[in-house]
């Protein structure tokens, strides 16, 4: 029996991350209430009801089943056409334009206008409209033109952070998060679109933080920014969102999307490859902890400073080192990848139900401190998705019919 090059290449991984994906798939379907929008879901599959839909859940939930669909998973529209129902009738500010964070089946729960949510409505567009949804076009020029008119920073670069309903200032805020997530998006409505301008700010949000910021940190990037994007290293915000320190899952996000873009722009950028392995292997070296796992936030100099383990690090972690595999594989770079993998199977993957627990406690069990059920399938999907993709850009088109 010949020896697979690198894990990517071995028929038994192959098979596991696609029945991984399927079960994910099956579990979350779940999700769909009669009202048309989304609940968490337990543990065990049961819908949590009563709870606000937010933003970044909704369009979490178009990706993903789109990219489900597109890979040849069945019964998937339904939760399309849920999500993009939700988005125009319910998340769309009819007074203010844009899209609220939170909404209710009747009324609004949180009004705030977010960068982090707006992106992902962009995301869930071009992913619609990959496809085939009948009203993703409307939906993407929609969400472009709010972004242009009130997110995107032109001089800078880069995202402003948030605003109040009627888009008055509420912050002087500027955050990495929503940065890197519309980096992601705004490659996915060039993959979807074919269009330079999103290319463009894409790679102008990447070189700012993986060319400027990080090597001046240690190849740690900061979370945190005043408007005029000082570093505001003694701030914390939402223990989730934006927590105080650095954060190493995003370092990997950040890897990936770097070897992505360079993909997509035909290695205009010689240098992008050599930041994202140093991004990878300080964000390694710096979180993985003693018993296995990620730690969730790490000082400015690399200590541990919140050792909660979570699934999306361990997630982010395999689609990064996929990603380095893909592009230039060092034996290191396999190791890494299945001692996730194999720590994944162990403590994250419900083998049983489906999905992946995001959390686990000191003795490696799921617990419930800051997350109520399995709120997700985003993270974990493309982990399991995005590594059966033989290359670093355009996933959808790779992995079409993949999965049938």
């Amino acid at each position: 029996m010949t020896t697979p090059a690198t894990p990517l290449d071995d028929p038994d991984l192959r098979a596991a991350f696609a029945a991984d994906a399927a079960a994910q798939i099956a579990f979350f379907r779940a999700s769909l209430n009669d009202a048309g929008g989304f609940d968490p879901l337990d543990h065990a599959g049961a819908p949590i009801p009563g709870q606000p839909q937010e933003l970044h859940a909704t369009t979490r939930m178009i990706h993903s089943y789109a990219l489900a669909r597109v890979w040849g998973a069945a019964d998937c529209d339904a939760l399309i056409d849920a999500g993009m129902g939700a988005l125009r009738h319910r998340h769309r500010d009819r007074d203010f334009g844009g899209y609220l964070w939170a909404v209710t089946a009747t009324g609004i729960a949180e009004p705030r206008k977010l960068a982090y949510g707006h992106v992902f409505v962009l995301l869930a567009a071009s992913s619609a409209l990959v496809a085939g949804h009948d009203d993703a076009a409307r939906l993407l020029a929609d969400i472009e033109h709010v972004i242009e008119r009130h997110y995107w920073d032109e001089a800078r670069g880069l995202l402003r952070e948030e605003f109040a309903q009627d888009w008055s200032a509420i912050s002087e805020y500027r955050g990495m998060n929503a940065n890197m997530h519309g980096a992601e998006a705004l490659m996915a409505a060039y993959e979807a679109t074919g269009r330079e301008v999103f290319l463009h700010r894409a790679g102008r949000i990447l070189d700012f933080f993986t060319a400027r910021m990080a090597p001046q940190h240690g190849w740690r990037i900061p979370e945190h920014y005043r408007v005029d994007w000082s570093i505001d290293e003694g701030y914390e915000g939402d223990p989730m969102f934006r927590p105080a320190g650095i954060t190493p899952g995003h370092a990997l996000e950040f890897a990936r999307l770097l070897l992505q873009h360079h993909e997509l722009s035909e290695g205009r950028d010689p240098e992008a490859p050599a930041r994202a392995r140093r991004l990878v292997q300080t964000a390694l070296g710096d979180s993985w902890l003693p018993e296995g796992g990620l730690a969730y936030t790490v000082t400015p100099a690399g200590a541990v400073l919140r050792a909660d383990r979570y699934w999306w690090p361990v997630t982010e972690g395999l689609g990064a080192l996929a990603a380095l595999i893909r592009h230039d594989p060092q034996p290191q770079d396999a190791e890494w990848f299945l001692r996730l993998w194999a720590f994944a199977q162990a403590h994250f993957i419900d083998h049983e139900r489906g999905g992946w627990y995001p959390e686990i406690g000191p003795d490696g069990a799921p617990q419930s401190r800051q997350f109520t059920g399995k709120p997700d399938i985003y993270h974990s999907l493309q982990a399991m998705l995005y590594p059966l993709s033989p290359s670093n850009a355009h996933p959808f088109r790779n992995l079409a019919g993949a999965g049938r």
